[in-house]
């Protein structure tokens, strides 16, 4: 079927962040981002003096910064004055480990309250931070403190010996392992006791702009994991992004549900909404559908910043398990780490009463780039427009260059550089680095088109593209038609040899509750697919699966449905752990 516009009203245009995007994108420079920050009293730029101190000199200390809810039931606020107390113990204690500026503490946990004094407390203390995911294996999480030349973990007792005693005395650089919580094994340092006996003041180190603050990991589908590295300037454009593209803003607020141990969870679940003075909601447990409806509900959430795989989760359990739920409060949903459904966007607007606003970036970008924000009129199934600030456009490399595509050709999505928040190299590869750059353009690997309307449309990894007779077809918009089947709940789709098309589509399907594979079922699913699509595109087989294989941010790992199908080897399923965007 098409996907109707959902047109904003012009009440809707008027209460936005961003009421105007065309003329903002026409006037804006990233001078005027760095107009929204204060910068470091005696000069220079630090992102935890932006995140919360400025609020506490500004008279703002008594405002909440957190509510966390506990896995087990119970919550906790932190005002905006106790996180910098708590940011400048953890400095404290980093200094009396005779740790130096340049320093980089690595963390390895949950959603826990010492999470953000940890980020906060290495970032004022002029040191480099780096995030990992909890749920990862020894070896990924060896890797990545190697590559990285990791000064100190912060983790948990129980993290530790299950994932890092076995190795710990074989990395040189780690200095300390400090443990969060009360189960400290010999050799490591109870982290609780040494901040209670730490000052609670600090005086912020004076880093500048291009100073390193930030590693994010992504090991992409294929070799070891690229270490980006962030630097204090990113704070600028996640100020403004994080009021054009999420309606972040005093007081309100705002519940990200992305792991900490990825982006995500540091750009918008630590330093965008910090740096606007918003309420954040931290919930320590992972996704549980009457949990989430009930926290958006009680906690009376009005900024919602979620993902796909969560989502259709939600519409697989069905819009009754929602009733009875106040979400009076909810004003802007924002999805973020794979292309959002067209069918999602819609549902959004039946259950909460709006739409999701999808959005793109990448750990590279460190921000968002391209936007549905609030003020525009939402096509769904499209990523949005480029944020002011934002150049992008649509590539095809031609005689050893690059050639700009019109309207409608799919090529590869590029940027230009110089927004604050882009990665100023792979840690320790300068040459992997600069393949990303050509012609004046950061090289995104992403497949896109661009409509008439300036709108970009997501095809798929450059990678994934299925070529059939022809034809060239993104795995997305296949995926998209076949879960607007009553049927399915998720769908995977690679592309086969085949000697007369060259490649043929198959597709692998996940079943809502109440319907079982059958001959019936699959022709049904693929007649419906023939009749969205046409026969060139829709997929010639469908099989069922009970589940997907699936990477662990929820990302559908196609390569290995394609390595199955195909009998090739699958290779170490830690390259496969990519992360949320």
């Amino acid at each position: 079927m098409a996907w109707e516009t959902i047109h904003k009203t012009e009440a809707e245009r008027r209460a936005a962040r961003l009421p105007d995007p065309e003329t903002a994108r026409a006037r804006f420079t990233w001078e005027d981002a760095r107009e929204m920050l204060d910068g470091l009293p005696g000069g220079g730029l630090n992102i935890a003096h932006e995140a919360v101190d400025r609020h506490v000199v500004a008279g703002h200390g008594a405002d909440t910064a957190i509510r966390w809810l506990g896995r087990e039931g119970g919550s906790r606020d932190l005002t905006y004055a106790e996180l910098a107390a708590d940011a400048a113990r953890f400095a404290n204690v980093l200094a009396g480990l005779g740790l130096e500026p340049g320093d980089r503490v690595f963390a390895l946990m949950g959603r826990v309250p010492a999470l953000y004094a940890a980020a906060l407390g290495t970032l004022k203390a002029g040191m480099t931070f780096t995030p990992l995911f909890a749920a990862f294996g020894p070896e990924p999480i060896r890797s990545r403190m190697e590559i990285g030349a990791a000064s100190v973990l912060v983790t948990t007792g129980a993290l530790y010996r299950r994932k890092v005693a076995a190795w710990r005395h074989d990395l040189p650089s780690l200095k300390a392992v400090l443990i969060a919580d009360d189960d400290a094994p010999e050799g490591c340092i109870a982290l609780g006791p040494a901040m209670a006996a730490a000052p609670d003041r600090f005086e912020t180190v004076a880093t500048g702009p291009e100073d390193m603050a930030l590693i994010h990991f992504t090991s992409g589908t294929t070799g070891k994991p690229k270490g980006a590295v962030h630097v204090h300037g990113a704070v600028a454009a996640h100020a403004a992004t994080g009021a054009f593209a999420l309606e972040l803003g005093p007081g309100v607020t705002y519940w990200c549900t992305a792991d900490p141990g990825w982006v995500t969870g540091t750009s918008y679940g630590i330093i965008a909404p910090l740096v606007h003075r918003a309420r954040m909601i931290v919930d320590e447990a992972e996704f549980e559908l009457e949990r989430w409806y009930a926290t958006l509900a009680r906690e009376r959430v009005e900024v919602w910043y979620t993902a796909p795989t969560a989502i259709r989760m939600m519409m697989r359990a069905g819009a009754d398990a929602a009733r009875g739920h106040d979400f009076s409060a909810l004003r802007f949903l924002a999805s973020v780490g794979e292309p959002l459904n067209p069918e999602a966007v819609v549902w959004g607007r039946e259950v909460f009463g709006r739409p999701f606003h999808d959005n793109w970036w990448q750990t590279e970008t460190g921000g968002i780039m391209i936007a549905n924000t609030a003020a525009m009129d939402v096509k769904p199934g499209s990523m949005g427009k480029p944020l002011p600030g934002v150049e992008a456009g649509i590539v095809a490399r031609a005689d050893g260059g690059l050639r700009e595509l019109g309207h409608g050709a799919i090529g590869e999505l590029a940027l230009r550089p110089g927004w604050p928040s882009m990665m100023r190299a792979y840690l320790g590869e300068p040459a992997r680095y600069a393949k990303c750059f050509a012609n004046g353009w950061y090289l995104t690997g992403d497949l896109a088109m661009r409509d008439g309307d300036g709108y970009y449309w997501f095809v798929g990894r450059a990678d994934d593209l299925i070529k059939s007779s022809g034809h060239l077809i993104g795995p997305f918009e296949v995926e998209s038609a076949l879960i607007e089947h009553d049927a399915v709940a998720e769908a995977a789709v690679i592309g086969l040899p085949d000697e007369t098309a060259g490649e043929v589509v198959k597709a692998y399907v996940t079943l809502n509750p109440g319907f079982e594979p059958s001959e019936e079922l699959e022709r049904d699913i693929r007649g419906h697919a023939r009749k969205r699509l046409g026969p060139a595109v829709a997929p010639r087989e469908i099989a069922f699966r009970k589940t997907l294989p699936k990477t662990r941010s929820g990302k559908i790992m196609r390569r290995l449905l394609k390595a199955r199908e195909l009998g090739l080897p699958e290779g170490d399923l830690s390259t496969l752990e990519t992360d949320e965007t």
